[in-house]
């Protein structure tokens, strides 16, 4: 793998979005080098979380900058939530897969996170607010759920023409690729 990887964001309704992401087993310069570009395509996307299913990876790796400044980035391998509590919270969200789009989501304002850094250090930890949102919305990636998943019946409805538009979108660029390589 070449040391310098840049990954474009992968936009829904791309398959690889919707299929469980596997566990990291190799903890070596490629894992560094995805992480890497997965920190630079976040931080050049104005995003506060990435997941490795968005740059169209199936590795459990996942992102995150509540602050949206790249000295505040943390790198999860092979996170496990591994408990949720406090009140649920609704809370407008974005997602980079879902460019211009933005549905209110019912989440619980704490999560307990179970981890590995990217050097394969395992580590606990235990979120609130922003930074436990933009955790579990990361992770929702990893299993494959989607911020449509978790939008309301009128936010399908009022979004519907956007959410068309990216399906249209990834049929075009689909059906112009050449035939082996769809």
């Amino acid at each position: 793998m070449a040391d310098e990887l840049h990954f474009e964001l992968t936009l829904y309704p791309a398959p690889v979005l919707r299929r469980p992401a596997t566990p990291v087993t190799r903890f070596d310069a490629e894992l560094a080098a995805i992480v890497r570009a997965m920190i630079e395509r976040m931080t050049d996307s104005n995003g506060v979380g990435l997941a490795a299913p968005q740059v169209g990876l199936k590795k459990r790796i996942l992102v995150s900058s509540p602050t949206g400044e790249e000295e505040d980035v943390r790198v999860f391998c092979n996170p496990e939530i591994l408990e949720r509590s406090g009140p649920r919270m609704v809370f407008e969200e974005g997602c980079l897969s879902f460019p211009g789009i933005f549905a209110e989501v019912e989440r619980h304002d704490v999560c307990r996170v179970k981890a590995y850094t990217a050097l394969g250090e395992p580590f606990e930890e235990t979120f609130d607010g922003f930074a436990s949102r933009i955790l579990q919305h990361e992770h929702d990636h990893l299993e494959g759920i989607l911020l449509v998943d978790r939008m309301s019946a009128a936010d399908k409805v009022r979004h519907k023409a956007a959410l068309d538009e990216l399906v249209h979108e990834y049929e075009r660029r689909r059906d112009a690729r050449p035939a082996g390589k769809r």
